[in-house]
């Protein structure tokens, strides 16, 4: 598994970087050619988005360390330290587009009419974004890493800049070039919606956000479906980065040995992490069957 995650994540970073690198060199040279600054904020955004993968496969490649002395449970939240430089370095790009957006509004001398090239190559932006970017998210939920997904949903804003181009050269041979800038700072605005998105979600998997209700409910039925423990419940799950980390309760007949208690918690513990993959590391508590006590109080209590 650790294996097919690794080259996955591998084919993700190389072909961002390969789409990227044709989409920066011919975004600034038609955008220069054809006078459209959105064409050209649309360059250093893909250039944002080759410096991104590199760091978004960093985190990655981290990530799949296993785990030793000093990380006992792996490096797997390498992944969503990386994807918050994604964000830090969006909101840097973000910012140097809307300023150089915004000179141009209050100097309108600094504006030209782009002409029809700057539209073919935004519709070529179009195909190749929406195609890289739904590759790559792809790519990223198959092997659920958190990294790749939201360099995969940094791609996928381009598609819009593309379209926001378009729509800014079709109007500014209308008469009205006034628009190429603004269509320039509507670019960095939707860069600043990805950075926030990315970051909130990254943000929920290093705090440990509670998952989804159907995970819990896969691990309680995985627990009792392992007889003959019974009534799973106190579940815990700690994320790191493309896996997880769990915890929980069992009951079991109170009159068991200590061995067959062992032997139980483990064959639990062993379920769990086979049909639910993404799960790495369990551990299992076994409680009386029939006892009720409040989990938040202290053991002697």
């Amino acid at each position: 598994m650790d294996e097919f995650r690794s080259k996955a994540g591998k084919k993700a970073a190389i072909v961002a970087l390969i789409a990227n690198c044709f989409l920066t060199v011919f975004n600034i040279i038609v955008g220069v050619m054809s006078g459209s600054y959105a064409l050209i904020s649309e360059g250093a955004h893909t250039l944002s988005d080759m410096v991104t993968t590199i760091v978004a496969y960093t985190g990655f490649k981290i990530g799949q360390k296993p785990a030793d002395d000093e990380h006992p449970i792996g490096h797997g939240r390498a992944e969503a330290i990386g994807g918050l430089f994604i964000v830090l370095f969006l909101a840097i790009v973000a910012w140097e587009i809307m300023g150089g957006a915004i000179e141009k509004l209050f100097n309108p001398s600094l504006i030209t009419t782009p002409d029809v090239f700057a539209a073919i190559m935004a519709v070529i932006g179009i195909f190749i974004n929406y195609s890289v970017s739904q590759y790559i998210i792809g790519i990223g939920e198959e092997i659920n890493s958190p990294v790749i997904i939201a360099d995969g949903k940094h791609q996928k804003t381009d598609i819009f800049s593309s379209i926001a181009v378009l729509v800014g050269v079709a109007v500014s041979n209308m008469g009205y070039p006034i628009l190429d800038p603004i269509i320039g700072l509507v670019i960095g605005f939707l860069i600043l919606k990805t950075a926030y998105e990315i970051g909130k979600e990254n943000i929920d998997n290093i705090m440990g956000k509670v998952p989804s209700k159907e995970f819990i409910d896969k691990i309680r039925d995985v627990a009792n479906n392992t007889p003959p423990a019974q009534n799973a419940h106190n579940i815990k799950v700690d994320y790191l980065g493309s896996y997880a980390t769990v915890s929980l309760h069992i009951q079991l007949d109170g009159n068991i040995t200590l061995d067959e208690t062992h032997e139980i918690v483990h064959a639990v513990e062993n379920n769990i992490m086979k049909e639910i993959p993404e799960v790495k590391y369990v551990m299992v508590h076994a409680c009386p069957l029939g006892l009720e006590y409040n989990h938040t109080q202290e053991i002697d209590e």
